[in-house]
């Protein structure tokens, strides 16, 4: 499905409480995972040792950091919403995120996300995304939360 289009204040507005849309699959790779592993100094074998995680971890095999799953969310934010007409985008903040299920390597994740709110603050556009993550083939999503991003227009 084509991203959603929004170049303003009131297109933004059009969509409040309402779905945005699903991104693509992703597949989380045992590469990716030693990349942030690298990029973050965080090298807890439930991460990076696939020999250990299949004997000693609870997941049958490594995970991806929690924090990795989150930094892709700019990558698969971007196929449910196009934003035009953009002087400058700020990440603003993540209220209310819960780690619900960890992503085992190999794994296909995806991105659901919903307008929860949208104001207009004298000129800069603050909008409320709920987004879960979701696990193909999981019930329970990787992530949940709300994410808060300022947009500014030309």
């Amino acid at each position: 499905m084509p991203p959603v289009i929004i170049g303003s204040f009131e297109e933004f507005e059009q969509h409040n409480g309402k779905e945005l849309g699903t991104s693509e699959y992703f597949k989380i790779t045992q590469n990716q995972i030693n990349l942030f592993a690298e990029a973050t100094h965080d090298h807890q074998w439930i991460h990076i040792n696939p020999e250990r995680a299949k004997k000693e971890g609870a997941f049958g095999n490594t995970i991806a950091h929690g924090y990795l799953t989150l930094s892709i969310v700019p990558h698969l934010w971007d196929q449910i919403v196009e934003v035009r007409n953009l002087k400058m985008m700020i990440n603003y903040g993540i209220e209310s995120l819960r780690f619900a299920n960890p992503v085992v390597v190999e794994s296909q994740v995806r991105l659901v996300a919903k307008l929860k709110n949208v104001a207009n603050l004298r000129g800069t556009v603050k909008a409320e995304v709920e987004v879960k993550l979701e696990i193909k083939g999981q019930k329970k999503p990787a992530f949940t939360g709300v994410l808060v991003f300022l947009y500014h227009f030309n």
